[in-house]
């Protein structure tokens, strides 16, 4: 069969809960809610959402922030041994993540190269957090996505590669339509079981091993 190759999310994935709403929630000022209503009801991008958030709070809270994540934030189990029968087997694994740099390469220290996640940027240059977009969309893609994911999968695969796609959240929804196997888990698997996409579920990176040993072939 053609060469595995995995793209993964990494807030309500890797981790289990968001941590953009969990660093809101801690640190921003009461608008935070109305700009994460609006991308909710889709009348902003999530681009302009995540960076007008961001934007309210002051770089100066910068090893605050990290430290609250690295301290509240939980990676969802399994996920080591996951990366190991990854690299045991030779399948390329690429996270990608609508996260902030400052915080994902820290939690994912140690465990993921940093050449092979892709996220959003941070500027602490000013007085406020700007939040940078190096993944944004191709001129395939018209969604302002931020980190647009079905960008960097065109990027990233090759001819030969079957796409596994694993995710919670509408943000690897356009990402599942271009894979050839989905492993999900809440809203993600909702809106598969709506469009009839097939998938495969998951509660922890354990899950996500076997479903793939099946995919593939691998023995235990």
């Amino acid at each position: 069969m053609k060469k595995p190759v995995i793209f993964c999310d990494f807030d309500g994935t890797i981790t289990h809960s968001d941590n953009i709403i969990a660093l809101m929630k801690e640190f921003a000022p009461p608008e935070w809610e109305a700009i994460k209503d609006d991308v909710l009801a889709q009348n902003i991008s999530i681009k302009e959402g995540v960076g007008k958030m961001f934007s309210l709070l002051p770089v100066t809270l910068k090893q605050q922030l990290i430290e609250f994540l690295l301290e509240k934030a939980k990676i969802r189990e399994g996920f080591a041994e996951f990366v190991s029968f990854t690299k045991e087997e030779g399948f390329p694994l690429y996270i990608v993540s609508g996260g902030i740099d400052f915080f994902v390469h820290p939690m994912l220290d140690g465990l993921v190269e940093k050449e092979n996640i892709y996220c959003n940027g941070s500027d602490f240059s000013g007085d406020t957090i700007t939040i940078t977009w190096p993944h944004s969309c191709d001129d395939k893609c018209s969604n302002d996505c931020g980190c647009c994911k079905p960008s960097l999968i065109r990027k990233l695969e090759r001819e030969e590669d079957f796409k596994i796609v694993v995710g919670d959240s509408i943000t690897d929804l356009q990402a599942a339509k271009m894979a050839d196997a989905v492993i999900a888990r809440d809203f993600l698997s909702e809106k598969c079981e709506e469009l009839q996409i097939p998938y495969f579920p998951f509660t922890t990176f354990y899950d996500v091993i076997d479903h793939i040993k099946e995919l593939t072939g691998v023995k235990s």
